[in-house]
C-alpha cells in the first residue's frame, strides 16, 4: 500500500486502537505530532517507531517546530528561540545570524530526527508587518531580503541533518490582522503589492532548494475570491508557474475557520486537492478525520507520491546520545543559547 494524500494527527502519547485503524486507512499519508503527544525523547521515540510499524511503506511524521512559541517538544530538546531574534540580531551583525541560523536549523532537525520525526513545518517565510498576532515574533524580519538569507542559512543547517523543509504561509499571511485559525482574513491589496513584498522570500527559497510549501488559509481577493490553499490561480498559476516550484504543497489545517468557506470536511480536502495541494492536513477533530476518510475519493498522482517521498527524512540520523557526544553540537548548543543575550558578541568560531 502506498501513502495516501491525508495527514492526521493522533489522540494521546501512545498509539490507541482507533488511531491504528485511521492510520491504516489507504487515504492517509502522513501524521502530525502535537504538545499533548510528547512526554520524553524516549517516549517520543517510541511513538515515532509504533507510527512506523503500522503501514509499508511507512508514514510520514512531521511536527510544528519552529521555535518560541511554536515548539511542541521541549523538556528534553532544546530551546529554539523565536525566528524574530534571529531577524533582530541580522540589523547589527548578518554574518553572525547566518552562522547561528545554520547552526539552528541544524540543532532543531538533528534532535527531531534522531526521535524518527521526518521533518518539521518551518520556516515561516511571513513578512512582519507589525499587524498580525498570529504570526509576530515567529516572523524574521520585516525586510523580505533578511527573511530570504535567514531561512536559507536555517534551510541549510537542516539539510545538513538530513530534514527537508516547509516555507510558510504562502504568499504570506503577515499583513492581515485576523488569525486564520479562528476567522476568515481578507487582504485586500493588490497583486503587485504583494508580488514586491512578500513574494521575495518564497521566490528565492524556492530557487535555493525548498522542499515544501504550505499555503495560507487567507483570501486575497484582487487575485482570486478562494483562500490560498484552494486557489488553482496561487498554487498552479503562481508558485508552480511563475515561481517554478516543483517541491511538495500541504495544506494548512482544514480544521480551521479560515478553511471553512470551502464547505464541509470532505468538500474542503477536495477544494485543496483540486487547487494543487498534494497533502491535505485534518487536526484536531477525529469526527472530521472519519467523515473525511469516509468520504474522500482521490487517485494520488505518481508526481505527488514523489514530492511526498522526498519528505523523507534521510540519512542515519545520530542517537541522542550520539548527539550529545558531538563536539559540533555542544557548540551549537553554546551559541543558539547566546541568541538574544544583550552582549550579541559570540565568536564566530
Amino acid at each position: 500500500m502506498g501513502i495516501g494524500p491525508v495527514m492526521l494527527d493522533v489522540v494521546g502519547k501512545s498509539l490507541t486502537a482507533e488511531d491504528e485503524k485511521r492510520l491504516r486507512h489507504p487515504l492517509v499519508g502522513g501524521v502530525i505530532l502535537f504538545a499533548r503527544n510528547y512526554e520524553s525523547p524516549c517516549q517520543l521515540a517510541e511513538l515515532t517507531a509504533s507510527i512506523r510499524a503500522v503501514r509499508t511503506p511507512p508514514l510520514l511524521i512531521s511536527v510544528d517546530h519552529e521555535g518560541g512559541r511554536v515548539q511542541r517538544f521541549r523538556e528534553g530538546f532544546t530551546k529554539i528561540p523565536p525566528m524574530r531574534e534571529l531577524g533582530t540580531l541580522w540589523d547589527a551583525h548578518p554574518k553572525k545570524a547566518r552562522h547561528l541560523a545554520e547552526q539552528t536549523g541544524w540543532v532543531l532537525a538533528a534532535e527531531l530526527r534522531a526521535q524518527g520525526v521526518d521533518f518539521s513545518f518551518t520556516p515561516v517565510l511571513d513578512v512582519d508587518y507589525g499587524a498580525s498576532s498570529v504570526i509576530g515574533d515567529r516572523a524574521f524580519h520585516a525586510e523580505p531580503q533578511a527573511i530570504a538569507e535567514l531561512a536559507h542559512s536555517l534551510m541549510v543547517g537542516m539539510k545538513r541533518a538530513g530534514m527537508a523543509t516547509v516555507g510558510k504561509h504562502f504568499p504570506g499571511h503577515g499583513f492581515v490582522k485576523a488569525d486564520s485559525h479562528l476567522e476568515i482574513p481578507v487582504d485586500e491589496r493588490d497583486f503587485a503589492d504583494i508580488e514586491m513584498c512578500d513574494l521575495i522570500p518564497f521566490r528565492q527559497m524556492v530557487d535555493f532548494g525548498l522542499t515544501a510549501v504550505m499555503p495560507a488559509h487567507v483570501i486575497y481577493p484582487k487575485v482570486d475570491p478562494h483562500p490560498a490553499g484552494f486557489s488553482k490561480v496561487w498554487l498552479k498559476d503562481i508558485l508552480r508557474g511563475e515561481l517554478g516550484f516543483e517541491g511538495c504543497i500541504f495544506s494548512d489545517d482544514l480544521s480551521m475557520e479560515g478553511a471553512t468557506v470551502a464547505g464541509g470536511i470532505v468538500q474542503r480536502a477536495e477544494a485543496a486537492l483540486n487547487a494543487g495541494v498534494d497533502m491535505v492536513l485534518v487536526c484536531n477533530k477525529p469526527e472530521s478525520a472519519d467523515e473525511l476518510l469516509e468520504g474522500l475519493v482521490w487517485e494520488m498522482s505518481a508526481t505527488s507520491k514523489a514530492r511526498l517521498a522526498h519528505m523523507r527524512g534521510h540519512g542515519h540520523p545520530d542517537t541522542l546520545v550520539q548527539l550529545h557526544e558531538k563536539a559540533e553540537y555542544v557548540k551549537a548548543l553554546h551559541e543558539i543559547a547566546g541568541i538574544g543575550s544583550s552582549s550579541g558578541e559570540l565568536a564566530l568560531v
